[in-house]
């Protein structure tokens, strides 16, 4: 995947709207977007959403994104959606993996309850939407075989730590944030999973979306998330690897191959060691799924 796309749940018009985006994933919203008095009119209209849908070779994976684990409102949003066979659900307000295995608990049940194959909903964490995520994001490994990702919020972290705002002048993420960001990525990677990079806010400036985009890949985050349509294809081209990086990857690949015994091989006169290899393979996966 490389787009995620956040549609609210409660909008059937903006869920059909959206399956034209282009994005890998529909982040199907039960949560921010969603005022208290809709919630249940959008379990509703997400479910039949999920039921009409998913039979659609074409359709891109949806993903819910549920209210958290302290809400209130977490198992009246798994009893409306789980029986229509989401791909996954987004768990917001994560701390550490321990919150991860306790939905995963309440994933197996209902999955039990509506004759789903057992596992086969996947867990996206939003891991720092809290001061008390930050420190928990290196508990995530081994903790459900459920999860797939750990993507960062700024906008949740920032009203929980009081500030006035989470980007300098220039719009830059100011240094609270970017480490939030860097320790995500670095979690994502202890855990062995996807690291997914935060909403770009700003929808109608695609030239700072595509350059944040650019950051991101060159970073190690495979993936963004949107908040409007037009984000999506600027964030596919930017994750989706060039002809020219494949075609370097393959080369990489192909010197160690002929080169069984070497530690370091010539590359187009650069010398290059293991890590180069297994970022190759990387890529090359990542390249081969989408």
């Amino acid at each position: 995947m490389r787009s995620l796309l956040f549609v609210p749940g409660d909008s059937q018009k903006k869920l059909e709207k959206a399956l034209t985006s282009g994005a890998d994933v529909l982040l199907i919203d039960l949560e921010d977007s969603v005022a208290l008095s809709a919630k249940e009119e959008a379990r509703r209209v997400t479910s039949a959403f999920l039921e009409t849908q998913r039979a659609n070779a074409d359709r891109p994976k949806f993903y819910v994104r549920v209210n958290g684990l302290t809400t209130g409102l977490i198992d009246a949003d798994l009893d409306g959606v789980m029986k229509a066979a989401p791909d996954g659900i987004v768990l917001p307000k994560t701390v550490g993996g321990a919150d991860v295995a306790h939905l995963g608990a309440k994933l197996a049940v209902r999955e039990a309850e509506f004759g789903l194959e057992d596992g086969a909903t996947r867990i996206l964490a939003i891991a720092t939407e809290n001061a008390a995520g930050i420190f928990a994001l290196g508990t995530f490994y081994g903790a459900s075989h459920r999860l797939m990702g750990l993507t960062w919020g700024g906008e949740d972290l920032s009203a929980d730590v009081g500030a006035e705002a989470n980007r300098d002048e220039s719009g830059a993420y100011t240094d609270p944030y970017r480490l939030a960001r860097s320790l995500t990525l670095f979690g994502a990677a202890a855990a062995g999973v996807d690291a997914i990079d935060s909403v770009f806010t700003n929808f109608r400036d695609m030239d700072g979306l595509a350059a944040e985009c650019r950051a991101a890949r060159r970073d190690g985050f495979v993936a963004k998330m949107a908040i409007h349509p037009a984000q999506v294809p600027v964030i596919n081209e930017a994750f989706t690897p060039s002809a020219e990086a494949i075609k370097r990857a393959k080369a990489v690949i192909e010197a160690f191959i002929a080169n069984p015994g070497a530690g370091v091989v010539g590359v187009n006169g650069e010398m290059l060691d293991r890590p180069h290899l297994l970022r190759a393979e990387r890529l090359l996966r990542r390249a081969a799924k989408i």
